[in-house]
């Protein structure tokens, strides 16, 4: 991965004005798209597989007219008045007569009709008039709500006072307040105190938002097709803007103290890509992992919203890889810190030079007494996750934000008729087996209203077909009460008995039954997810720091930030501690909050894990003295961790004191999160735990490190690369080995020093296994065991990629096999290796190869030939040898391997001839033979262009001799 960031890094540099262009059109396209789609957000809370989903599935089929949406007009008389006065009643009816008249609105129903429940207030000056629409939420149309509301002006008029309340009247806008700005003011002040540098710290603003630009783009074109709620982009958003200014941070920070010791920036560049952009791709990807994981729980809304996270977490990844670069390579020099300034000296201060960074203070105060510091963390987080133990999930309870009309409305009710009636439960009654319908279903309703926590049952109500009745349940608490919980699982324990006496199922919805069971299925998947997430901790980070005690480390660091951060946002947002100073209103935690904390922390934890932590590794691999370097890794991760934990701190808590009501909760929690693990996890209590741990801390066993892949991302196998690439570049040749060792480590071959000029031929003659594996070695098949080797400029085993691309195999033992025809062998190896881009090899390359076989085959044009439609078994060897090569050659390499057959007449003074006809001048020849075998060197044209040996022995063969 590192090889691949290095040359995109290059690339982007190199072609910053193409990169630039591709983002740019990239942001215009999606936004445009998106906003040209027009689709809209829609707040829809469902959750297959439950209860109260079933149940309203079901009525959507046999009772659609109770199925639908629903909202309440609420009207209020007058301090002294009742709504049943005569000229209050009469407007009241006319708004009724008003509403049915609306598309959309499938009935309506007053507190004076017939069958009207209790729709008046104790007091008589509050009742409400129910309405049902057509479809669910998400089908309701605004020129429908409009229409709804503006039969409003009929109360108004009459003196009453008039709101309208339910789900179709949640605000789904999306918009950011002042607050949200000022977070990404704070940013750039920590980014210019970070950089020194108005130029440097406006490089990650900007990439950050031009990304987070695009994923809202991309969120909108998905809203035209699908159901996206409000919280969906807004979270987007957050989360995108944090992690887009901190992964361009983490980049450009490695670049410019590249800058500042003098290198080139174009390598710098490419250098800081593939290694601090290593460890943001692998940083990202956890994030993205971890917010795809809320797939798994099976919940539609929370899915798009990680999906939608997870969308915004690539695009800052992808543009913090290859739009900062480019940006990069647009202001060169420009970022190289001035000498004499601070981020200069910072570049070049020498761990041992004695002037010692805050950073350095606080790493030595840690190990002074490091059990102490531990000892103070875990306690600390402890005590802040004891609130989690009372955690109360629940959905919105569908107030409406403050001075809205729905909230309005559902304050009204509230005070009119008590907290129950803001959130009625429906009761589904299957009445196909009884034939006692209206008494059957008066003694369910009568056993429902024995239950605790009833305040009203509505009279049974049967279909037109008789089949299903709905019975309306109106609670004493409110719809998020903890009490309604109990409730709901109250009716639901009837069920068994009512079905034995009657006959006649019963299932619990409504609004407020599916947000209970959203919570609970939310709540019993919490500890699960945690366990997914800590394991897939684990083993990621024993991928990155081959070690058992960093992994388990950070893992139990990360639960105690994340339960920490749930424990305070219980404490403020359930229990209401400085709910004023915050524009909270207490109550119980979005159901879906602790998951999503989990999802994103998990992510952003891991960031911090690795670039704090892998200089300790770099340290440590390098002297082995564990205590140097934890203060080495920590001195030089300090400051840029610290900037990166405080911009995501404030862009996260700006969208607390005025953010949206389901995203204040969020913000918040994850704010907190990031101060807790950044500040006492990450940079306290892991440099106290790996100095307690000593040399142990990087124990690995044998077993686990042979079978975990090795993730490079310090870049060592990227340096030990750009090595060999400069010792290749400064003895150029088709072959360059120096001392290199072929084969296995338990069988090794050589070591073996050769230098073939381009275009000039290698003979590898030897025992038929040894010859064979260097052959593929040097066709970067095989990765070489030791020394320094380097094909057609390219190091190996770095570059077997440009090396395979470059070397082409003749396969002439398996070609030489009977069947098929000339014409067949040259289409299909052209077909088995063309790129999936290309079209399918042309007849008149095929033929063209052919005839150039036959010619060298026939020593001239006047010499036998063969044609594509000659079968291969009609071939002497020589011929069969020669199509193989072509073959090969149709490939356009710059260099072919042939291995010839040990018996001495395979390879003759005539196939040398026709083989010197045939490959191109400029095409190397890497030719494995027998000892016994004809030596190449009796074709002049071959000899011409410059031969050179190699006999590889490997130490099994020699101890045989």
């Amino acid at each position: 991965m590192a090889l691949l960031l290095h040359r995109i890094g290059r690339f982007a540099f190199r072609r910053a004005w193409y990169v630039i262009v591709a983002w740019v059109l990239l942001l215009g396209g999606l936004l445009g798209t998106g906003l040209a789609l027009g689709g809209q957000l829609q707040d829809s809370f469902a959750i297959p597989g439950t209860e109260s989903q079933t149940a309203i599935d079901q009525l959507a089929a046999v009772f659609p007219e109770t199925a639908g949406a629903s909202a309440k007009a609420v009207v209020e008389a007058p301090d002294g008045a009742t709504v049943e006065a005569d000229s209050t009643r009469a407007a009241i009816e006319a708004m009724e007569a008003e509403l049915e008249q609306v598309d959309g609105v499938a009935s309506v129903l007053g507190p004076f009709d017939e069958y009207a429940g209790d729709q008046i207030s104790g007091d008589g000056r509050t009742a409400y008039i129910q309405i049902q629409f057509d479809g669910q939420v998400t089908d309701v149309t605004p020129e429908s709500l409009e229409a709804v509301e503006a039969t409003g002006e009929i109360g108004s008029d009459a003196g009453l006072a008039v709101a309208f309340g339910g789900d179709v009247f949640q605000e789904t806008s999306f918009g950011l307040t002042i607050t949200e700005v000022f977070g990404v003011l704070f940013a750039a002040v920590v980014l210019v105190i970070t950089f020194g540098s108005l130029l440097a710290a406006g490089m990650p603003l900007l990439t950050a938002l031009v990304g987070v630009g695009a994923a809202f783009g991309g969120i909108s074109i998905v809203a035209a097709f699908t159901t996206v709620s409000s919280t969906a982009p807004m979270l987007a958003v957050m989360i995108g803007l944090a992690v887009g200014i901190d992964y361009a941070l983490f980049i450009l920070s490695r670049h410019r103290n590249q800058l500042a010791r003098g290198q080139d920036p174009e390598d710098s560049a490419a250098e800081a890509v593939a290694t601090a952009g290593g460890a943001v791709v692998f940083a990202g990807l956890t994030v993205i992992i971890a917010l795809l994981g809320l797939l798994v729980v099976g919940i539609p809304f929370l899915s798009v919203m990680g999906v939608g996270a997870a969308f915004a977490v690539l695009i800052a990844v992808a543009g913090a890889v290859t739009l900062l670069p480019a940006l990069l390579g647009v202001f060169g020099r420009k970022l190289v810190p001035k000498p004499g300034s601070r981020a200069h000296r910072r570049a070049n201060a020498d761990d041992d030079s004695g002037k010692r960074t805050m950073g350095r203070r606080w790493v030595d105060l840690v190990l002074k007494a490091p059990v102490v510091f531990l000892v103070i963390v875990v306690g600390l987080l402890g005590a802040a996750a004891v609130p989690a133990l009372s955690l109360d999930l629940n959905l919105p309870n569908g107030s409406g934000t403050e001075g809205s009309s729905q909230r309005e409305a559902y304050e009204m009710i509230e005070d009119g008729f008590g907290p129950g009636y803001n959130g009625p439960l429906i009761v589904t009654v299957d009445i196909t087996q009884t034939t006692d319908i209206f008494g059957d279903l008066d003694a369910i309703g009568a056993r429902i209203g024995e239950l605790d926590d009833v305040a009203f049952v509505g009279q049974g109500l049967p279909n037109p077909t008789a089949d299903t009745a709905i019975i309306q349940v109106i609670p004493e608490s409110a719809p998020d009460a903890p009490a309604t919980k109990v409730l709901v699982e109250n009716i639901r324990e009837l069920e068994p008995s009512i079905t034995a006496d009657y006959g006649t199922p019963i299932a619990v919805t409504g609004y407020t039954a599916v947000a209970i069971d959203i919570s609970n299925r939310l709540a019993d998947a919490l500890i699960p997810f945690a366990l997914i997430v800590v394991g897939l901790s684990i083993v990621l980070l024993l991928m990155v720091f081959r070690s058992v005690f960093v992994p388990i480390k950070a893992a139990l660091g990360f639960l105690l930030s994340a339960f920490g951060a749930i424990g305070v946002t219980v404490a403020i947002f359930q229990w209401g501690w400085f709910a004023d100073l915050l524009h909270v209103e207490p109550g119980p935690i979005l159901s879906f909050l602790p998951i999503l904390l989990m999802a994103v922390l998990f992510g952003l934890a891991m960031d911090y894990q690795v670039f704090l932590v892998s200089g300790m590794r770099e340290e440590y691999v390098k002297t082995g003295d564990a205590r140097k370097s934890v203060v080495h890794g920590f001195q030089h991760a300090a400051r840029v961790v610290t900037a990166a934990a405080l911009i995501m701190f404030f862009v996260f808590f700006a969208f607390v004191p005025e953010g949206a009501g389901v995203i204040k909760g969020i913000a918040f929690a994850l704010a907190v999160g990031v101060a807790f693990d950044a500040f006492l996890v990450r940079m306290t209590l892991v440099p106290a735990a790996m100095a307690l741990a000593g040399n142990a801390a990087w124990w690995l066993p044998k077993w686990l490190a042979r079978i975990l892949p090795n993730v490079d991302i310090e870049g060592e196998g990227l340096r030990t690369h750009l090595e060999q690439e400069e010792w290749a570049a400064s003895r150029p040749a088709a072959v360059n080995a120096e001392s290199a060792v072929f084969g296995l480590p338990e069988r090794p071959i050589g070591p073996l020093t050769v230098e073939v000029p381009a275009g000039g031929v290698l003979v590898v003659q030897g025992e038929a296994i040894d010859r064979r594996v260097v052959s593929a070695t040097l066709a970067g098949r095989l990765a070489p065991v030791g020394g320094r080797l380097a094909v057609l400029g390219s190091p190996l085993p770095s570059g077997a990629g440009t090396v395979m691309r470059g070397v082409a195999i003749a396969e002439v033992a398996a070609d030489a096999a009977p069947g098929g025809t000339v014409g067949e062998l040259i289409a299909g190896r052209l077909d088995a290796t063309r790129p999936w881009y290309r079209i399918a090899p042309s007849n008149s390359l095929v033929r063209t190869w052919t005839e150039r076989a036959a010619e060298a085959a026939g020593h001239g044009p006047d010499g036998p030939r063969f044609t594509t439609e000659t079968p291969l078994s009609a071939l002497g060897v020589e011929a069969r040898t020669l199509v193989a090569v072509a073959a090969a050659l149709a490939e356009r390499p710059k260099a072919v391997v042939i291995d010839l057959d040990d018996d001495p007449g395979s390879a003759t003074g005539d196939l040398w001839h026709a083989l010197a006809a045939l490959v191109p001048a400029q095409v190397t020849v890497i030719v494995g033979l027998g000892r016994s075998a004809v030596s190449p060197a009796v074709s002049p044209q071959l000899a011409a262009r410059g031969i050179r040996t190699l006999e590889p022995v490997s130490r099994t063969q020699e101890a045989l001799r």
